[in-house]
């Protein structure tokens, strides 16, 4: 992927922002489990960064989906992963379908204001027995008058306690369950909404929901593109979110590396640094080498989605290296900083628990590697 002057513009501008808007209040964001996204969005809304790849006649910048990337990577200059990640949902995991097929009424109520960063999205996919399989969704959509009735769940909702509208995937019709989804959009405001924060082991200041819907009355001109073909359009969003994660996860591994060989070049241990020892500098190495590794893999999906190839495969991949890596990297980094490690307010503490979601969120390891065993012609008939 070639990067032009444009591309680090924009990631300069984002690092820029989150050293100055986001890092100076992540502890006070993180005790409150908590964070202000409506203001942090509105200013992002101002610099022009909620919409790089979205229509300009709905307030966006008319740019290809490697600028998203760009911006994903350049988050990872977070002090912590929840902020990165709720911003991730607003821009490349709620919004996508609506841009690509929702009307121009939706378009011109719900996306232009997410762009502006007047109002905050989130997509209601996971329920409590539907993670990673998403045919598996029971909550359901029956028609009535002029609007969809709506009961179910939703479970896993970041942005779900202040977002402003929901992308919910939801049962139209009875029959496949890849032929009876469609996207709905609803408004939060909605009477019969309930909303439940859920507490986490990790991204504390992502405000996290279950949400509930108890005869919530939509009108069907908030369908988003044609009904029935839900599972197909929220397939699509799913290329675009697992290449944001792995794109987000890179710049936040390096950071800390980076902070963790500077950690070892001052601590002492048996008359010389930790860093001298060679398993450790070796390992680091090795470490760093990981990372280049995803980077080539996440820009050459990148690209090739960009000249409109399907990247199903490599997006899958891309996911479940980034996932797994972050795992490898901020267990390997804790025990560099030993002691200080096992700490609360540790950059690698904080590493380790915000970031053991990457393997789960999003399509866990396991669905990743059922779907590239399917599109390398590896699973057994019977599985397919």
């Amino acid at each position: 992927m070639l990067l032009t002057p444009e591309h680090t513009q924009i990631a300069d501008t984002v690092r820029r922002f989150i050293v100055k808007e986001v890092n100076p209040h992540v502890a006070e964001w993180e005790a409150a489990q908590q964070f202000p996204s409506h203001q942090v969005f509105k200013k992002l809304g101002d610099l022009g960064l909620l919409g790089l790849k979205y229509p300009t006649e709905f307030g966006g910048m008319g740019l290809d989906f490697s600028y998203s990337m760009v911006m994903a990577e350049a988050l990872g200059e977070c002090d912590c992963g929840a902020v990165p990640m709720a911003i991730g949902v607003h821009t490349d995991m709620c919004t996508p379908a609506l841009a690509r097929y929702g009307s121009d009424e939706l378009r011109r109520n719900y996306l232009a204001p997410a762009i502006a960063g007047d109002m905050v999205g989130c997509v209601g996919v996971s329920e409590v027995s539907a993670g990673s399989d998403v045919a598996a969704t029971k909550t359901r959509a029956r028609k009535e008058g002029g609007d969809y009735v709506i009961n179910g769940s939703k479970m896993w909702i970041t942005n779900g306690m202040k977002a402003d509208w929901c992308c919910l995937l939801v049962n139209t019709s009875e029959g496949s369950p890849h032929k009876n989804k469609s996207l709905i959009l609803v408004p939060m405001d909605a009477p019969g909404i309930t909303r439940q924060k859920i507490r986490k082991i990790g991204m504390d200041s992502s405000d996290t929901a279950q949400l509930f819907f108890d005869n919530v009355r939509v009108p069907q001109h908030h369908l988003i593109g044609e009904e029935g073909s839900g599972f197909i359009y929220q397939m699509q969003q799913f290329q675009e979110e697992r290449l944001w994660l792995a794109a987000n996860s890179l710049r936040a591994m390096d950071r800390l590396i980076d902070q963790t060989i500077d950690y070892t070049r001052q601590r002492q241990i048996f008359g010389k640094s930790v860093l001298d020892n060679q398993v450790v500098h070796f390992r680091l190495a090795e470490l760093r080498t990981e990372v280049e590794l995803l980077r080539a893999l996440t820009y050459n999906a990148t690209e090739r989605y960009v000249a409109g190839e399907d990247v199903t495969r490599l997006a899958s991949m891309a996911k479940l290296k980034g996932g797994r890596m972050m795992r490898e990297i901020t267990d390997a980094c804790l025990q560099y900083w030993g002691g200080m490690g096992f700490s609360w307010d540790n950059p690698a503490s904080q590493a380790y628990r915000d970031y053991r979601l990457a393997s789960i969120g999003g399509g866990a390891d396991e669905v990743m590697l059922g779907i590239i065993c399917k599109l390398e012609g590896t699973l057994p008939k019977l599985m397919r």
